[in-house]
Formats: C-alpha cells, structure tokens, sequence
C-alpha cells in the first residue's frame, strides 16, 4: 500500500485482468472506464463509497453466464475514469450514465446501484426513465427518503450519516488519504456486517478500495458528490433536484438492503416504495450490512437475475 504524496499510485491499480474486457468510453463530455462480460440485455452495474468496479468482479462473470451483457463503470471521479473538478450534482451524475448507456449502443438497461450508485442510480430511473428497464438498488434509500430521514432522525440517520457530515470539511480529502488512505478502511469497517468485516476476505478487499482512493484527485471527486448533497439543501439548485425527483417511478424495482446497515438504516430506506408507481419489491437482508452485494453474493446474485429476467 501507497500513499498518494509518494505518487506511486496511479489508475493502473484498478486495471486488473480477469474474464472481462477493459474499456474507455465518452459520455456527457467524460471518458469513463468501464469493465464488461457476456453479450444480450445489458446489466449496468454503479458500485458505491468507497469502492471502484471492482465492487462488481464476482457478479460479472456470473451475470454474463446467465446471458447479459454485463458492465461495470467507475463513476466520474474514481477509479480509471477522468476526474474533473466539477460535475459531482445529481443532474450530471445521472446524465453521466444516461450518456453511457447510449455510448455502449444500448437502448436501455437494467440498472444495479449500490449505495451513493443506488443513489444515483434512483436519479436515473426518475431523470430518464426510457433508459431504464429495471431497477435493483442495493443499500440506498432514494435520496429524498434519506434527505427527509437526516432530519427527522437526528439520533438515527443523523448519527449514521457522520462520516459524510465531515466529508463537508474543507481540505478533508487529506485526512481520507493519510496513511495509505486508513480512514477508508475504517469507514468500510464501521458500514460492513460484523460478519463480513471479521471474516477472510473483507481486508483484502478494504486494501484495493484504499489504494483506488490514493490515485490522484480520486478522493477529492469522491467527498464532492456528498458535498453538494448536502449544500444543495440550502439551494435552488437543490429545491429543483428534489422537486423533479418527487415524480413517481415507471420502473419496475427491487430494494435490497442489509437490516444491519450502519450507513444507511433499514427504517430510512423502508418507504422509499412510496415513490414507484411500477411493480416495487423490498427485501431485508439478515445479518447484512451497507455491502450486500460483497456480504451475501450468491443471494443478491439470484435477486439481480430474478429481476432482470422477468
């Protein structure tokens, strides 16, 4: 492990080889990298905070076997793909991926999103609903029950919610990349299961988010998209988000979500039905945390292809 200052990390570090293709794509004026597998329908995959694609790498294989096109992004600011300075809004991250979706050549997809991805994930089912075939969002309340919850909840949400409240620290991307970027590892084990964090893989997996974090100005662009979230509360720029984001969803969705999710609590995200006027499933995940996806994979595995098979 690498810390930044030394400049010995570089995006490379997330390039790693396995059964899939590695891939440059522009879309909405940025070049992302995207990883995918398999060919038919496609699957696109948004992971989280603090993750890169590599949140993915047991999913696409499996997902291409089962006859999709399976595609993983590192979202604008991580990873591989560019980081510019601005463009961390709801408004451009959604249309980050409503431009790749049509950059891959495809009409729309199934989309998963994970945590801060199933955020924006909800945003681009609402913002571009003919994009979006269906929807499974994993860990990620949509993003006006989580707003109303920070408030309302001031000893459940509000306290779940510290670590991006101090996301909002001018300058806080150095305390993220200290020491090899250890307040990642620290967040990752405050958020996972106690299962998952305590058993054989959650520390090799916590050192490849640590290392993507340290690429450059990979974690100054991760801490802006929670920054404007939470300025935008107190902006017209904000007032529009949420008011475009109160029309109700035409997307068939799945809600999966740990019941011991520390980052985003099960009551928070218990409701956010009210907002999909499609076919709406919810399932509790026993002895889950914030990464489903990681914690319970061959569950969340049959539920993604339940769902996109229907």
């Amino acid at each position: 492990m690498t810390d930044q200052r030394d400049g010995a990390v570089d995006e490379s570090c997330v390039l790693t080889e396995g059964p899939w293709t590695h891939r440059f794509v522009g879309a909405n004026g940025s070049r992302f990298h995207v990883v995918e597998a398999g060919t038919g329908p496609m699957v696109l995959f948004l992971h989280g905070f603090p993750e890169h694609w590599w949140a993915w790498h047991q999913m696409l294989p499996a997902i291409a076997d089962a006859g999709f096109r399976a595609v993983a992004v590192d979202l604008r600011g991580y990873g591989a793909s560019d980081k510019p300075p601005r463009g961390y809004d709801g408004y451009t991250l959604a249309a980050d991926i409503a431009g790749l979706i049509r950059a891959l050549g495809e009409r729309s997809a199934t989309i998963v999103g994970s945590g801060l991805g199933g955020m924006v994930a909800w945003t681009v089912a609402s913002f571009h609903p003919s994009l979006v075939r269906r929807l499974v969002v994993l860990g990620a309340p949509h993003p006006l029950r989580l707003r109303a919850a920070i408030f309302a909840d001031p000893r459940g949400q509000f306290t779940a919610s510290t670590p991006a409240l101090k996301f909002q620290l001018p300058r806080y991307e150095h305390v993220l990349t200290r020491d090899g970027a250890a307040a990642v590892g620290e967040i990752m084990r405050r958020w996972g299961g106690p299962q998952w964090v305590a058993g054989p893989d959650f520390e090799a997996y916590a050192e490849r988010c640590r290392e993507a974090m340290c690429i450059p100005q990979a974690a100054f662009c991760a801490l802006e998209g929670y920054r404007w979230a939470f300025r935008s509360l107190l902006r017209l720029h904000g007032y529009r988000f949420v008011r475009l984001m109160q029309k109700p969803l035409s997307i068939p969705t799945l809600q999966l979500h740990g019941a011991l999710d520390a980052a985003s609590l099960p009551r928070t995200a218990l409701g956010s039905g009210r907002y999909v006027v499609a076919p709406y499933e919810w399932r509790l995940l026993d002895g889950v945390g914030h990464f489903p996806h990681l914690e319970a994979p061959e569950l969340v595995l049959g539920e993604i292809l339940r769902w996109a098979k229907t």
